[in-house]
């Protein structure tokens, strides 16, 4: 079993930076995939961002360039760092783990077995 917990949303201003963070605990050793999804009222869950344990990532096309997901092996924590924020990043913000092997980074919402319970970001004007 592994434990996720998403910290850091909160309600900014279009062009504003934001890290969230999502702490995993359990069987971490087991992970090969962890991602961030977000799903905005009334859409599906979509993928924003994902890393492999060989560090290889991969971006949603509306945030490529502006997001960056990175980690901290020691803190057993995952952070997506958020800049230049649009009011359609309003969403809210899941962590996933995958315990699924896997060659690379996986982006299919299916994939994931493990889910935070989100944190919501909000920008608006």
């Amino acid at each position: 079993q592994v434990q996720l917990v998403e910290s850091g949303g909160g309600l900014m201003q279009p062009g504003d930076s934001l890290r969230l963070s999502c702490a995993s605990s359990g069987r971490t050793s087991g992970i090969y995939n962890m991602g961030w999804f977000r799903q905005a009222p009334g859409k599906e869950r979509e993928f924003v961002a994902g890393i492999h344990r060989n560090n290889d990532t991969s971006y949603g096309g509306s945030v490529k360039g502006r997001f960056t997901i990175f980690r901290d092996n020691a803190k057993n924590t995952v952070f997506l760092q958020m800049n230049s924020l649009r009011p359609e990043d309003t969403a809210g913000y899941y962590c996933a783990a995958s315990t699924i092997w896997s060659r690379g980074v996986v982006t299919s919402l299916s994939r994931y077995n493990y889910w935070g319970q989100g944190t919501r970001v909000t920008v608006t004007s």
